[in-house]
């Protein structure tokens, strides 16, 4: 008669070795909880950062100053020649790339930039206006002086530049094949950007008059002479919402 040599509570196989890797797998989870290093938790730090509530500059000459906080408005209006998709009043805002900006707490550069319809001010649409040579802070900005548009995107230990070049074959603008703008951390000729009056017509005659805020200007790159604009007739789907 056969008779069984294990019983059900019997191990097989490599099950001490398996035990230990279980132990040490279960460490390393909890000693990158502790530190934040989870997946999940930089996430949530970089989503955190990005949606930090943040206060604008108050003016109280009714002008723009350099070292002020502001909001880079679109804002809203109608193609006539039809083919917008989107409407309403657009803020420039940081837009990491979906995949780094899930496995990431921090911002890698060169990072996106695009129009999103939330106005209300955030860590990823406030940027700071910037003297070329951090000799004027307060001082009013002039149309046709050069500036900078940095952001720290809701962190305390950083500053972004908003930049821009001409196009290429590997190098432009998502769907619309137009010149990129995008965010770097080296402030250089490339960051430069300039108010220009509205009205082309009188653009000559405002030239060196303050900018007031909250009015309407054309914000030319310096190194390619092209007007930062919103393509309306295109849509992204950005990896964190302003409503996350």
């Amino acid at each position: 008669m056969a008779r069984k040599n294990y019983r059900t509570c019997v191990r097989m196989g490599n099950w001490n070795e398996d035990i230990f890797l279980e132990e040490e797998m279960m460490k390393d989870f909890l000693e990158k909880r502790d530190k934040g290093q989870l997946l999940i938790q930089r996430n949530r730090i970089l989503i955190a950062n990005l949606l930090k509530q943040t206060k604008l500059s108050i003016t109280e000459d009714g002008f723009i100053h350099y070292g002020d906080k502001v909001l880079v408005i679109n804002p809203d209006c109608e193609d006539p020649h039809g083919g917008q998709v989107v409407f309403g009043r657009l803020a420039l805002s940081v837009t990491p790339e979906e995949m780094k900006a899930h496995i990431s707490n921090d911002i890698e550069v060169p990072c996106e930039v695009t129009a999103m319809p939330g106005v209300s001010p955030i860590g990823r649409n406030t940027f700071i206006i910037l003297s070329l040579d951090g000799n004027a802070l307060g001082e009013p900005i002039r149309y046709g002086q050069n500036f900078g548009l940095a952001t720290t995107a809701g962190f305390d230990d950083k500053m972004l530049y908003l930049g821009s070049d001409h196009k290429t074959m590997m190098k432009s603008a998502k769907k619309s094949w137009l010149q990129d703008v995008y965010l770097t951390d080296e402030f250089t000729y490339l960051t430069f950007w300039q108010a220009t009056y509205f009205d082309p017509q009188l653009r000559i005659e405002y030239e060196g008059f303050p900018v007031p805020a909250n009015t309407k200007i054309v914000i030319k790159h310096c190194h390619t002479n092209q007007a930062l604009a919103a393509n309306r007739k295109y849509s992204l789907r950005p990896a964190i919402s302003s409503r996350s």
